[in-house]
């Protein structure tokens, strides 16, 4: 959806994106005071989301610390 610009399920374009506010939700951990931060995206058609880590180097302090 992200890079498509439509839903892969019902191929809608009526996508809304919604970031993470930074909570202990929408996150993944990356060590015991660190945490990722994850958009969301939402196909306001059928209801179908995807989850994106959207920083290059977000993405890689979870590669670093989930693959070692």
């Amino acid at each position: 959806m992200k890079t498509s610009g439509k839903c892969p399920k019902c191929e809608s374009k009526k996508l809304i994106r919604i970031e993470s506010p930074g909570r202990d939700y929408h996150t993944i951990a990356v060590g015991v005071f660190s945490a990722v931060s994850l958009t969301r995206y939402l196909c306001s058609q059928c209801g179908f989301t995807e989850e994106w880590v959207e920083s290059p180097v977000d993405i890689e302090r979870v590669r670093a610390y989930y693959e070692g």
